[in-house]
Parts: structure tokens; sequence; C-alpha cells
């Protein structure tokens, strides 16, 4: 495996409560401890764990030293032996109620004497702070070269509340277990809920969870699935049980009883190890978080829950909205058990669409895993810290040396035909190894249809004619003649995750059966292709992802080349350009270039539709906006250095900022390259080609990191560059990635030096 060893960072010290202390905070500091210990990266770790006042933990040995919480001495004594350590950063776990003083003061006595960067994560950010509360956390976040939040809604309190400026403000989401995506029946059987229909909701037991709420909906669940069963997995809170011992746990016992359902709520008094807890949420069908108002910043139950890929109902505090928002979740009012237990009947009787849920929730959840969320925590670590030591990039100038890339290789299959079956392209890799658990979907087999054709219209090396009837097979397949639309998702087993995908996976499907229609070198397959194009397209219409209609429009630019006759295909296409430059206008100012308020993927597609749409329908209006977006965007994916550097997926959510470094992804790369081919089609500038060779370079390892993406032996392509290091993983939409990049660097290296054919720019139609 390709690592990066980090030339700067050593030691690493957490402030925190720590297991086994039993709480959301000494769970989240010992994942993060673990998380970033065994990264690649060769940091070493230390917790400095907060001791509540008569309690005494048998720590492990991770625990440097622990503080008594009361005790002021002991926070001035912490900070002597942190100096003494040479640690290079501290990073704080803040929460009110575990520090010792008014607010948590005593914190303070620490952070100010230290002598190196602290990093602060709040796990808590109020709305509406007592002045104490306020002025600590001030003096905190004074004390801090970086503060980070795990939702946005934090970082807009932060600003709003408090003052912070934004480039103080990180946001990272809570981190996850990197578990597959797995069904629940083992689990059940382990557990003893054999043939049951599971909701859980697990965590410290306190009265703000609203688990009232749930048991005072289960009788409406029980009317539909009478063997729905509630588990309540988790002991009192120990600040509960100091208060009023078990008082609240026996008043919901007592509320079942009441209800007749007691065969029907579960009640376990444990705090689990992270194994068990793995098990428990594995078995559920629902995931409940009923907490009873808005101002949860962060739920460590939720994320897990969500990242295990369950079906959840939440009320909808602040981290629920976000992580649960786009149909990758359920939100209910607070306080509603009668919702509540509508939406969690209906899910728990439709399969169809819970599975649907769960497979949205998992793909999204992948950038949380506690690998990733280590990576991210260490870059920022690194950007705190003094005396920085960064790894040489591939530099196209400057100081820094400058390593020669080689040339395009020629294009090996090897990989390719290795990551698939006789249903298709698998989605995803563990290393080089097909992942079979995660099935396959049509957005991947869509792409290598598209690989396909291209093979064949640049006199490149084919694939084998079965291979090129399989990815057609699978998007005929796809194909829902009910819905109009194309379905996405297919588990390994060839069963239909969804009745239909998103906007995006039906344009991209469209792309490749209108470059089918055109240049596919089987007469048959070229007319199905147009026949299938010609029913999908009209869905395409009430569509608003500006991906799907440039997708569209790059499908549009092969079938009306094939089907010029098609006035209705030629009208949509004429709608979906209009629409991107309606939307140009709107947005569009003198320093932010772009169709919409952020940067995401797939950027450059949306400039090469416009490009490849305005030369073929003659239209200089189209032609003249994808030029000036297109040279934007690249001013954009251009390091100070002079390399290429793709948006990175960190910085997707960001409205009009300097996109982030990382993580980079070779979609980016091959949609920049077929960009540029289109732009130098419409004034054969070479700005195109250099910028076309500086995007494929990243491949090579013309990037940050200096390091080469991709086996030219093989063809096998890496699923991305991390801070650190790159993602050995390669996936489906990688290895395409890559070679459909190559051949169009290559074919773009046969053609530029020819005499252009087509009509210049001047001469297009306004």
């Amino acid at each position: 495996m390709t690592s990066f060893k980090n030339t700067y960072l050593k030691n690493i010290a957490l402030i925190g409560n720590s297991l086994p202390r039993r709480c959301g905070i000494a769970t989240f500091t010992t994942d993060l401890q673990q998380a970033i210990s065994t990264s690649p990266a060769g940091v070493k770790t230390a917790i400095v764990a907060m001791t509540d006042h008569g309690h005494a933990y048998d720590y492990p040995a991770s625990v440097w030293l622990q503080i008594p919480d009361e005790s002021l001495e002991d926070y001035i004594r912490a900070a002597e032996a942190l100096n003494a350590g040479r640690f290079d950063v501290v990073c704080l776990q803040h929460e009110f109620g575990i520090f010792g003083g008014e607010a948590g003061s005593h914190i303070l006595a620490l952070l100010s004497r230290l002598e190196m960067p602290i990093v602060t994560t709040l796990h808590t950010v109020l709305a509406q702070p007592s002045p104490a509360q306020r002025r600590v956390l001030a003096q905190i976040v004074d004390t801090s070269a970086k503060v980070v939040v795990m939702a946005e809604k934090g970082r807009a309190l932060l600003r709003e509340v408090y003052g912070i400026p934004a480039e103080k403000i990180e946001v990272i989401p809570h981190g996850i277990p990197d578990i597959a995506f797995c069904e629940p029946d083992l689990a059940k059987t382990k557990l003893g809920f054999e043939g049951r229909s599971v909701i859980l909701t697990f965590g410290l037991l306190s009265p703000n969870k609203g688990i009232e709420v749930m048991i005072d909906a289960m009788p409406l669940i029980l009317k539909s699935q009478p063997d729905a069963v509630y588990v309540v997995l988790g002991a009192t809170h120990p600040n509960l049980v100091r208060n009023e011992g078990e008082a609240y746990r026996e008043r919901l016992i007592a509320r079942a009883l009441d209800l007749s359902i007691e065969k029907h709520v579960v009640f376990l008094d444990q705090f689990v190890d992270q194994a068990t807890l793995l098990d428990f949420i594995s078995m559920c069908d629902v995931y409940a978080t009923p907490y009873l108002n808005e101002a949860q910043m962060t739920s460590g139950t939720l994320a897990y829950s969500f990242g295990l890929g369950k079906a959840v109902v939440s009320t909808p505090y602040w981290h629920a909205r976000e992580l649960l928002a786009d149909g990758r979740g359920i939100l209910v009012p607070f306080s509603d058990a009668e919702t509540i237990g509508t939406e969690i009947a209906t899910l728990l009787t439709d399969n169809a669409r819970r599975k649907a849920m769960r497979v949205r929730a998992y793909a999204s959840s992948r950038s949380m895993t506690w690998q990733r969320t280590a990576e991210r925590y260490i870059s920022l670590f690194d950007d705190a810290a003094p005396r920085r030591s960064r790894p040489n990039a591939v530099l196209s100038g400057g100081n820094a040396s400058v390593h020669k890339l080689p040339a395009a290789p020629e294009p090996e299959l090897a990989y390719l035909l290795s990551m698939c079956d006789d249903t298709g392209l698998f989605q995803h890799a563990v290393h080089s190894v097909p992942d079979r658990s995660h099935g396959y979907c049509v957005d991947d087999n869509a792409r290598a249809l598209l690989l396909a054709v291209t093979l064949n219209s640049s006199g490149e090396k084919l694939l084998p004619e079965p291979l090129t009837t399989r990815f057609a097979s699978f998007v005929q397949h796809a194909w829902n003649p009910d819905k109009k639309h194309f379905r996405n998702f297919m588990s390994f087993d060839r069963r239909w995750l969804e009745d239909k995908g998103s906007e995006d996976s039906h344009g991209r499907t469209l792309w490749a059966l209108g470059e089918c229609a055109r240049s596919d070198a089987n007469a048959s397959r070229r007319s199905w292709a147009a026949a299938l194009f010609a029913e999908a397209l009209p869905t395409v219409e009430m569509f608003r992802s500006p991906r799907a209609w440039a997708f569209s429009l790059i499908g549009l630019d092969g079938y009306c080349a094939a089907k010029g006759e098609d006035l209705v295909a030629k009208r949509m296409r004429r709608l979906l350009a209009d629409r991107l430059v309606d939307i140009l206008a709107r947005v569009e100012t003198e320093d932010w270039v772009w169709f919409e308020e952020g940067l995401s993927y797939d950027n450059a597609r949306l400039p090469q539709a416009l490009i490849l749409t305005g030369l073929a329908s003659e239209t200089s209006a189209y032609v003249v906006a994808g030029m000036r977006t297109l040279r934007w965007l690249i001013t954009k994916q251009t390091a100070p250095a002079g390399h290429f550097r793709p948006i990175g997926t960190d910085g997707f959510s960001d409205i009009r900022k300097p996109p982030q470094e990382f993580d980079q992804q070779p979609l980016e790369a091959t949609a920049t390259i077929s960009a540029c081919l289109a732009a130098w089609r419409a004034d054969q500038s070479m700005e195109w080609k250099n910028e076309a060779t500086a995007a494929f370079a990243w491949f090579l390892g013309g990037n940050d990191l200096a390091l080469t993406l991709v086996d030219t032996d093989t063809g096998s392509c890496r699923d991305g560059l991390h801070r650190l290091r790159v993602n050995e993983n390669r996936g489906g939409e990688s290895v395409v990635s890559y070679l459909l990049g190559l051949i169009e660097t290559r074919r773009f290296a046969r053609i530029s030096d020819q005499p252009a054919k087509l009509a210049p720019l001047r001469a297009l139609r306004a």
C-alpha cells in the first residue's frame, strides 16, 4: 500500500472524556484517538482524560494523564506536562458540563498556558448561551488555531451568535465505523430477535431523548406490523442516576404497561462495547431518534446508525435535518407520536422504500468513516502547526523540482475485465478485489457502455463483444417503463433496490445511449440505443438537476447526429441548453462565473454540454457561455504551483467559497479532459491542449502528493487522492474514468496538430 509518512506531526494530545467513562464524549474521544493513531501518517497520540468528581476509572494505556474536573491545580499541572511532553498539537473536545468551574471555566487555566497550537472540537454550540457560557466559549475560541463543528448549523451559529470568522471554522462530520452494508437477519438471530420487526433507539437514557413518544407510537405501529418490537438500548445517564436513581426508566416501563405493549418494548440497561453495539444496530429495521427539541448539534447514535445504512426516522433536530435531507431518512414533528408511528409503520411494510433509503444513507456516509475523519483532523493539525513540511508535488513551474511525466500509455483493459461478471461492472473494490457486497449500478454500467463505444470510435483496442452487450443489457434491464425512469442500484443477487434512480443517473444513461446510437460498432445495437434514448428522453423535461441536463445534452449530441430528423430531440436540446444559460445568467457575478452557488462533482460536464450543443446547433451564445465558464472553472482547478487540482469533495456543500483541496477523484480529471477537447474544437487554441494534458497528468503523479493513481500495466485506477495518501481501493467508476480520460488524451494528441474542420466560433449563428 502506498502511504504518506507525515514529516512534521509526531505527537498529538486529545483532551476530553475517555472510555471506560460512560458518555458520548468519551466514546468520541477514544474513537478519534484510535483512528488517528492507526492512520498511515504515523502520528502518536495520547489522551488527557477528564475524571468527574467522586469517580475512578480503569483507563487504558492510551490515557496518558487524567484531570479531576474540580481541581484547578490539576489543570495547571496538566498544561505543564503537555508542554514538557513536546506535543505538536492539542485537540480539545469541548462540551459544557465536563470541565470544572462556572460554565467549565477551569479548562481556560490549561489552555492559556499551552505552548503549542490548539484545535477545539465543539460538540455543542448553544444558540442562547448564558453570559458565562458565552464568555468561556469566546476565550476557548481565542486560544484555538481552529475550531471544529460537526454540522453546518454549528458553523452558522458560530458566525451569527458568537461572531467567529469563517476561516477559523471547519466542519468535520461525526466519525462512523467502516462496516459493510448488510441485512439485519443474521444479527437478529444472534441477539434473539429472529422473526421480529425491530425498531431501535440506543444511547444513555435521559428525558430529552423522547423515548416516551416512541412508546406512545407503538400501538399504531402494531396495528400494521404485529411482530414489531421497540428495543431501547442503554444505561441511564450517570447524572440522572445520581439525582433520581432509575425513576425515569421505571416511568417508561410503567407507560408501556399502561398501554398493554410491554411485550413489544424491551429495555436493555447496558453500556455495551462497540462490537456489541454494531450488532444491535445491524439487527434493526428502523432506527428512531425522537429527541424533544431542535438544539441537538451532534448525535453520535444518529451518525452510527446512518453510517450502517439504517432507515432512520427522527425528529428534526439540527443534526438530523442535515444528515437525513434529500430522502436519506424521514423527519417527523417533535412530540408527535401519531406521525412517528405512521411513518415507521409505513417503512416496516414497504420493503422497497426502506431498502432504497438504506442504500442512499449508506452511500452518502462513506466520507464519514473514522479513517476519513482522522485524515481530515490530521490535515487540520498540520495546517495549525508551525514549521510544516509537505511532500513535493509534481509542479509545472516555480522553484520545486519538476518530475518528468511519461506520455499517455497504451490503454490496458485487464483490470476492467476483472471487475466484471455475467451481470455487469461491479461498483466497488477492496483494493483491487471486486466487492460483491455493494452490487452494481446503472451509473457505472452506462459509463462502461460509453467506454466501449469510445474505444470503437477512437480506433483503440476494443472490448470483447459479449462484454459490450452485457453493459447494454444492464442498461436495458435498468429501464422501468412504468415509472419512465432508469433504476440505478442493483444488489449482487440481481434485485433492484429502487423503482427509479436519481435524475443524474438517468441523464448519464442517456449520454451513453446517445453515443451508442452514433458510434457503436454494431448496427443493431445502434438502433436499440436510439429507440431506448427516444423513449427515455421526455422524462428529462421535468428534471431540476443541472448535471442531469448537461449529461442529457451530451447524449443528445450523439443522438441528434444519428437521428437528425427527430424534432422532439432538437426541441429538448434547445430547452435544456436554454435552462443552463438561464441559471448561469441568474447566478453569475464578476467573480463567480458559474451555474450554481457552489462547485461539486463532474463540474466540467456543464461547460462541455453547452459547447457541444452550440457547435452542433450553430448557436454562438451556448459556445461563448461554455467557454467562459470552463476558463473560470480551470482557474479554480489549478494549484498555485500550476498543476491540476480537482475540486475536492470536502467542499461540495460550500457556497461561493474557494474549493477544498481534498478528496480528489478521477471523475473530475476525466470531465476536464473532455471539456477541453470540446473547447479546442471550437477555437483550436493550444491552451485547451495544455489544460487537458495537465488534467491527465494528475493520474500519473502530476498532483499535490506526487503520487500516481494508476497501474499502467493493468489499467487499474485508485479511487482518489486523500490529504496524505492515495485511496487504494479501485472501483468501477475510477477505472472507467481513467480509461476514458486516457483515450480522449490520446485522441487529443492525434487531432490537435491537424487543421480544424469545424466551423470557427465567429461563424456560428447567434
